[in-house]
């Protein structure tokens, strides 16, 4: 079915986000729809970190739209957009776990604080068990955040994005300052949940390996690992590359696009593939 003819999961409609009158975001426009993934790069103060917050009702635009689930943020009251962002997941930069609060009390902050997702209270531990589960952080439900190496904390920051069951996740740097291999397992993660749970992903990264892995693996249940997601061998979820330049969209498109550009703001962030 063509792009065109469904409603996107997130739009943005010349969007403009300003700071003390300056810009960080530019007139930005684009549309996700259901299954897709965005990868999102760009140096630092380029706008990403600014893009997802909008996204998420956090940060309101000084003109343009913002769509979700083809809801005008603009025109929600604060009440209002908590049913929205329910349905969205976020992963903040460096997990932003609550260190007063052991990792359970983390993971279940939105099952419980999030009123429009109504949980009953009774089923509260257990989807915190199959979330940290998911994560492979089942034994860790009594420690606390300073407990836990920054790996197993990302990881438990994870859990707590997709505890809800979003449709929508956005994961704001999710391996800065990772080491490749646990980094590897993260990005891990982030295709797991994509392609078990059918979401929208919105990834912001310096990272082009991140980048390259949500594009061209996808995650075999059976195997629990990431298989190359060659045409016939199952699905393959779209993925669009993005890049932001001081505010603005500089570059949309698929991987093959973003490595043949020529663009030297954009090759700073592209490690082209040896293409068969």
């Amino acid at each position: 079915m063509p792009s065109e003819s469904r409603t996107p999961i997130l739009r943005f409609d010349n969007v403009t986000v300003s700071f003390d009158e300056v810009k960080v975001l530019a007139d930005v426009s684009f549309a996700a729809y259901e299954s897709e993934s965005r990868v999102i790069l760009g140096a630092a103060g380029s706008g990403k970190t600014v893009l997802l917050k909008t996204a998420l009702g956090l940060i309101r635009p000084a003109s343009g739209k913002v769509y979700a689930f083809g809801q005008d943020l603009s025109g929600l009251r604060e009440d209002q957009l908590f049913d929205v962002r329910s349905k969205i997941g976020m992963l903040f930069q460096e997990g932003a776990l609550f260190d007063s609060l052991n990792i359970e009390e983390n993971v279940a902050y939105p099952l419980i604080n999030q009123k429009s997702i109504h949980c009953p209270p009774e089923q509260v531990h257990p989807r915190v068990v199959e979330a940290l589960e998911f994560v492979e952080l089942g034994e860790t439900l009594e420690k606390f955040p300073s407990e836990l190496s920054g790996g197993m904390r990302r990881r438990a920051a994870i859990a707590r994005a997709v505890v809800t069951g979003p449709p929508l996740t956005l994961y704001d740097s999710p391996t800065a300052g990772l080491d490749p291999i646990t980094a590897h397992t993260i990005v891990t993660l982030l295709i797991k949940e994509r392609d078990m749970a059918n979401t929208t992903t919105l990834l912001a990264t310096h990272r082009y390996q991140d980048g390259n892995l949500i594009a061209n693996f996808r995650y075999n249940s059976e195997q629990g690992s990431l298989e190359p997601a060659r045409d016939g061998a199952g699905p393959r979820a779209r993925t669009t590359f993005m890049v932001m330049q001081e505010g603005r969209l500089a570059f949309e498109g698929d991987q093959d696009q973003l490595e043949d550009s020529t663009d030297p703001y954009i090759t700073k962030f592209v490690k082209r593939r040896i293409r068969k």
